[in-house]
């Protein structure tokens, strides 16, 4: 039996990826998948990118990663990307779409959003059509299982944590660790079972909530005299989505 810490949507708030970092280490969890979205929204992207490539054996891409190296127009989004090096930027260029592996004689999958883009926003209460297509294999997906479609899984995005059993497969979303709007508290989750074992097995998902120092990630964002600043208190402190504000 192996434990898998699986993160996702960092956004650049370090205090909430320390202290979630922490967590897993008193675990003793060794292995750790991130689902994209490590820039944007707080003020230390470049530390969450330095972080996330020493801790993490494997990095997908998210929205944020695919857009934030091409050009904006937007301020904000232009004040972010500066606060990367173009190393940085070609290490988000290059990040894959999904990873899969076999664990306990489930095939499970992992991307950032949905199998067909890191843009496309699937939500728990969504449509079961919906829903099942993101079991879908699509020529983004890695497919090592020739035709077969996944058993579980796992997606950010959302930043909204759930699990969800739907005939007789497993829909996880791992939620944020840097900007939850469920719970004002870092998420991730952490999977159990047998890994790259074919065989059926024990097999579980575990949704875990971190508590962090909210205040000192509004802090640094004041001192970075960072942007959008009002919107990102709000986030943190509130869970709720800016574009819910009016």
């Amino acid at each position: 039996m192996e434990k898998i810490a699986v993160i996702s949507d960092i956004h650049g708030n370090i205090p909430a990826l320390e202290s979630v970092l922490s967590d897993i280490n008193s675990r003793n969890i060794k292995r750790i998948i991130c689902l994209g979205d490590l820039v944007g929204k707080g003020p230390q992207s470049s530390m969450a990118i330095q972080i996330i490539q020493k801790h993490c054996e494997r990095v997908i891409r998210g929205n944020w990663d695919d857009f934030f190296p091409k050009p904006q127009e937007a301020a904000t989004i232009k004040w972010h990307q500066n606060q990367l090096t173009i190393d940085q930027m070609d290490y988000l260029k290059n990040l894959p779409f999904s990873v899969e592996f076999m664990m306990s004689g489930k095939l499970v999958r992992m991307f950032h959003a949905s199998p067909k883009s890191v843009y496309e926003r699937i939500q728990p209460w969504d449509s079961i059509e919906r829903r099942l297509s993101m079991f879908e294999n699509t020529a983004f997906t890695e497919n090592i299982a020739g035709e077969r479609e996944p058993d579980v899984v796992c997606y950010g995005d959302i930043h909204n944590a759930y699990q969800q059993n739907i005939k007789g497969k497993t829909l996880c979303n791992v939620g944020s660790v840097g900007n939850p709007l469920d719970l004002t508290q870092a998420s991730y989750a952490i999977l159990e079972g047998a890994y790259n074992q074919t065989e059926k097995g024990v097999f579980s998902i575990q949704l875990v909530r971190v508590p962090y120092d909210i205040e000192l990630s509004i802090q640094l964002a004041k001192e970075a005299a960072m942007p959008e600043l009002e919107e990102y208190i709000q986030e943190l402190t509130t869970a709720k989505y800016r574009g819910l504000n009016k």
